[in-house]
């Protein structure tokens, strides 16, 4: 019991391991491939990354649009992206920016049509079917990026007018509007009453601001030269989403590793469980043993009968671990779903974990041969006789 119990555990930690660390991999670089730069305010780069593209951490603050749009008009940009956010509805973030936005998710309409007015928004797959919103439904936002009832902005809802297909992005878990709306709503008042016809065009645009800005070249090269032109003469930062990722996967992957080195060790201790076993069994029964070989049964349907005993051990482990690994990994969805707005998978097995089942055979066979070494030195008279 013991030995299934240890190589239910290995399988268990092995598989978890295995789909939480290919899933992050995919879903890390699905999302932060439509980009090559993040120009943001300083800060952690990291944290530029994570806020502006995965949407899991707060911003390092806002840009001027002004310098943002001098940045975009350099020649060795292709596609310069404006984001914005500020506002949550219910937990989900707004976020403003343009039509291309959508384009670089391959995102599309469901139900309805795209934003193209001020205060339109588009929502995700996952924000309609969680808040049960419809086309031409309104809602009003909160200030802030998590859900609160004290700082809203009742006096100018949003309406739905479009939902978006499923693109297993980020995308799903955001509703979308314009940059207009989003500086629209955090207007003030006051300031509309003290500055009036060409001067309050003037301040307004001076002031505006936005998150980030979204990045695509022509070329690496631009890439490499304008970061280093950023970070130098200027108050903004530049983060690289795949440089950032790629040290974001290797501190993480020293986890992963610590936690299937881990796994190994429970595995080789289950291995010498199940052949600690299997010696005992053979000791138990050598009276039954001695009495089939006198029934004319070879050593090698002797060893038969043990390798079947030892592989359904294995079975009845490797199964078992895998059904526990796959409720854990649905349990971490939940949370990644609540916490980190992302959905895993559940799959079937696929080739890593079929090697890892391989290797739990091998690994009884090796057990088997091992402890039915007394099976070719049993003394039929002498067991019989002291029977």
């Amino acid at each position: 019991m013991l030995s299934v119990l240890l190589l239910t555990l290995s399988i268990l930690l092995a598989t978890f391991v295995l789909q939480i660390s290919k899933q992050l991999n995919h879903h890390l670089e699905k999302n932060s491939k439509p980009f090559d730069m993040v120009v943001g305010a300083k800060g952690s780069p990291l944290q530029l990354v994570l806020s502006t593209i995965f949407h899991i951490d707060n911003p390092t603050g806002n840009i001027s649009l002004d310098e943002a749009l001098r940045i975009s008009k350099n020649p060795m940009i292709k596609e310069a992206i404006p984001v914005s956010y500020g506002d949550n509805y219910k937990g989900y973030k707004i976020l403003g920016t343009s039509g291309q936005y959508l384009l670089k998710y391959n995102a599309t309409c469901k139900d309805g049509k795209l934003n193209t007015k001020n205060f339109e928004a588009v929502l995700g797959s996952e924000v309609a079917s969680s808040l049960n919103l419809s086309i031409g439904s309104t809602f009003v936002s909160s200030h802030g990026l998590i859900q609160n009832e004290i700082d809203i902005h009742d006096e100018k809802p949003f309406v739905v007018s479009g939902i978006l297909a499923s693109t297993g992005t980020v995308v799903d878990h955001l509703i979308i509007t314009n940059l207009e709306s989003i500086w629209e709503v955090h207007e003030h008042p006051s300031d509309e009453e003290h500055i009036e016809g060409e001067e309050h065009t003037e301040h307004e645009e001076e002031h505006k601001e936005i998150t980030a800005l979204l990045l695509n070249f022509r070329n690496p090269i631009g890439a490499l030269q304008l970061s280093r032109s950023i970070n130098k003469n200027s108050s903004l930062q530049v983060a690289l989403p795949k440089l950032e990722i790629d040290r974001l996967l290797k501190f993480l992957g020293i986890g992963f590793q610590a936690i299937n080195g881990i796994a190994v060790a429970i595995l080789l201790v289950a291995g010498l469980s199940i052949f600690t076993n299997l010696i005992k069994t053979v000791r138990e029964r050598k009276h039954e043993l001695a009495l089939l070989r006198t029934y004319g049964a070879t050593n090698f349907q002797l060893l038969k009968l043990v390798f079947y005993e030892a592989l359904s051990l294995s079975i009845i482990g490797c199964i078992l671990g895998w059904i526990l690994g796959r409720v854990s990994v649905l349990l971490f969805a939940t949370l990644a779903s609540e916490v980190y707005q992302y959905q895993l998978v559940i799959s079937i097995p696929d080739t890593e974990e079929f090697f890892i089942f391989t290797l739990v055979l091998f690994t009884t066979i090796l057990a088997t041969i091992f402890a039915s070494y007394s099976l070719f030195k049993l003394n039929i008279s002498k067991i019989l006789a002291d029977a």
